[in-house]
């Protein structure tokens, strides 16, 4: 199919371009910018007066199967492109791991055109039980990107050394979530005056900040590369930024829960706001809102994490953690950006080429994404940025509307989506 996107406002922050350029699709590829190439011809022309066209959103955290299954679930794609997301990763369900290649091989089998590009994580060990290592050659070759645990963590050094010293000959990358499992055991809030005032059991800052330390020392004695997802505390930034500073193999992402909220926001007991990382306090979010300025976060993520609203209904401490983001990622960007008075082309790059980039460090041979020059895959979204809209939970696509962002205005609104050069998602409200 070939495609030209007319009269759109063309930003791609990977190429440095903004302004009002057409665009030419063919062959599922970016033919041309500007100008159309000799002998093109349109089969479907989308006048984009108006709108932005921005590369498809990479969200490096976002679960889309069904729970506990290796099956995708429709309503999480579609939320994918109701929000311009085109390539997410898929961290593991500790219900269903996918820690053998068939499990890999079925769940890839569903993939369908025009769905999202989904790159899966293996588990790093057998059931995420942190004891025996997967088979991860077989599991990359199967088309996993890289090895997680979840949020369950390692408690057991030797064995995530041991996977580090793996991953490191064999060409692997570990996307760890730096959590000390038994600092974490019980917590459900950040520690801190407010947690004890609300009598809940609060995760201090040193749960991050020593498992980062551990992961950091593993790294100089091994070479892994390491992506860190979801860093959370002020102290954890500062050691990441050391590290950086060292030349260690490491990329970081925040989630946009983390980059907006705080402990305070979780109320009298409003479970919206029960999340895993915790909502710490305003030096947290002011550090991370800093790092993610600076270039020190890689990227920005949706963590978006469906939960069934009889989950949502238990006491806070009992209640299970999670909340929809998939097409709230572009807003919450957008948000940072207007509330730090930083570029929209910053907060662009945070979810489209940033994400992308910390892709390509771990597989080099990935196709290209977060970015719309010639030859690069046509994923793209086109937005309305001035679009203000209120989040209504029974309005989104999500099978969950567990979000701590509802009844809020939010900027900006997805009004196409295309996958591979074919439009997957199209709204006029």
């Amino acid at each position: 199919m070939r495609l030209h996107i007319a009269n759109g406002r063309l930003i791609d922050p990977a190429n440095g371009v903004d302004g009002e350029h057409d665009l030419y699709i063919a062959d599922g590829h970016v033919a041309a910018v500007g100008q159309a190439p000799d002998g093109f011809h349109a089969d479907r022309r989308l006048d984009a007066r108006g709108l932005a066209v921005l590369p498809g959103l990479v969200d490096l955290s976002a679960r889309v199967t069904q729970p506990g299954a290796a099956a995708f679930a429709p309503a999480e794609l579609r939320a994918a492109l109701a929000g311009g997301v085109t390539t997410l990763v898929l961290p593991p369900d500790a219900g269903a791991p996918l820690d053998e290649p068939g499990k890999v091989d079925a769940l890839m089998r569903q993939a369908e055109p025009g769905h999202c590009r989904v790159r899966p994580l293996g588990a790093m060990t057998v059931g995420l039980a942190g004891e025996t290592l997967a088979e991860m050659d077989l599991l990359a070759a199967a088309g996993c990107l890289a090895f997680a645990q979840g949020d369950l963590g390692i408690a057991d050094t030797r064995a995530l050394w041991g996977a580090m010293r793996y991953a490191s000959g064999q060409g692997h990358a570990l996307w760890l979530r730096p959590q000390d499992p038994w600092l974490a055991r019980g917590a459900v809030a950040a520690s801190g005056a407010y947690a004890e005032r609300l009598g809940l059991q609060g995760l201090p800052p040193q749960a991050e900040t020593l498992a980062l330390q551990t992961i950091f020392e593993l790294q100089r004695a091994t070479g892994a590369r390491v992506h860190l997802a979801r860093l959370s505390t002020a102290a954890g930034l500062d050691l990441l930024r050391a590290a950086k500073r060292e030349g260690l193999p490491v990329t970081a992402d925040v989630s946009a829960n983390s980059l907006h909220l705080t402990d305070v926001d979780i109320g009298f007991f409003d479970t919206n706001f029960h999340l895993q990382p915790p909502l710490r306090g305003q030096r947290d979010r002011a550090a991370i809102q800093a790092a993610l300025a600076d270039g020190v976060i890689d990227a920005l993520c949706s963590d978006h994490t469906p939960v069934e609203s009889q989950a949502k209904a238990a006491p806070f401490p009992l209640s299970q953690p999670g909340a929809t983001g998939l097409e709230l990622l572009l807003s919450l960007a957008l948000k940072w950006a207007r509330d730090s008075r930083r570029p929209v082309s910053e907060a662009l790059a945070r979810v489209t080429s940033g994400p992308a980039a910390v892709l390509r460090a771990i597989t080099p041979l990935a196709p290209p994404a977060g970015q719309l020059g010639v030859g690069a895959s046509a994923d793209l979204c086109l937005a309305d940025l001035d679009a203000e809209w209120l989040i209504m939970p029974g309005a989104l696509q999500s099978r969950s509307g567990h979000t701590p962002f509802a009844s809020m205005m939010l900027p900006g609104r997805v009004r196409a989506t295309v996958v591979g050069g074919s439009l997957a998602w199209e709204t006029t409200v």
